[in-house]
């Protein structure tokens, strides 16, 4: 029996994208967010968050993205000062009927947002974030965003303010440094690496860029 290779090449990319996203539903829900050797590695802090809020960076350390973005993820933070840069994002289906090739939703995303966390161990924060009504209210909650942390016992800890590159430039130096072994495990093979690119390049693609890519892939 002989096969193509767009028959071949469909298989592999069938396989990969369901890979890809029974790795994201299942077994993730918990973010380490350095790497290395830390000496207070088991005394971390967790910083929930919903769906529609994407953690970019922990103290200057890029967070991998998933294939599925509504994904409610807990962040382990290292004691003490913990920089994080976040997006917030809604989604609203479009009344009038769109084009083929037109996204049939409207998306509302923040900037990106900053926030200073002094974690304490074991403690554990989440953001207040009311959920808007209607699009509407979703862009006006947009333009001037800004949400308050919260911890276990409902205090306000922390408010978020806009992002600038100058934070991110001063969170690298207090950033972990990676152990060589450690960081050549936490990588895994060759294989592993592969998929952990492929899922952050489709958290970072544009919807239409999804489209596209899917377009490709199965026609």
């Amino acid at each position: 029996m002989q096969f193509s290779f767009e028959r071949a090449r469909t298989g592999f990319l069938v396989m990969v994208v369901l890979a890809m996203i029974t790795g994201c539903s299942t077994g993730v829900s918990r973010v380490q967010t350095w790497e290395g050797t830390v000496e207070n590695a088991g005394q971390v802090a967790l910083l929930s968050t919903p769906g529609a809020l994407k953690v970019r960076e922990v103290n200057g350390e890029p967070m991998t993205g998933f294939l599925i973005d509504d994904l409610n993820l807990d962040y382990e933070l290292l004691p003490g000062e913990n920089r994080v840069v976040f997006t917030y994002k809604t989604i609203w289906a479009k009344a009038e009927r769109a084009d083929n090739d037109e996204s049939k939703v409207h998306v509302v995303e923040t900037t990106r947002q900053t926030v200073t966390i002094d974690a304490k161990p074991g403690e554990t924060y989440q953001f207040d974030i009311k959920k808007p009504g209607t699009r509407q209210e979703a862009e006006a909650q947009a333009k001037n965003f800004s949400v308050a942390l919260l911890n276990s016992s409902g205090q306000t800890v922390a408010t978020s303010s806009p992002w600038v590159v100058s934070d991110s430039r001063q969170a690298v130096a207090r950033a972990p440094v990676p152990d060589s072994k450690q960081a050549a495990a936490h990588t895994g093979t060759s294989s592993a690496t592969t998929l952990e690119q492929l899922q952050s390049l489709w958290g970072e693609a544009s919807e239409e860029e999804k489209r596209e890519f899917l377009r490709w892939a199965f026609e």
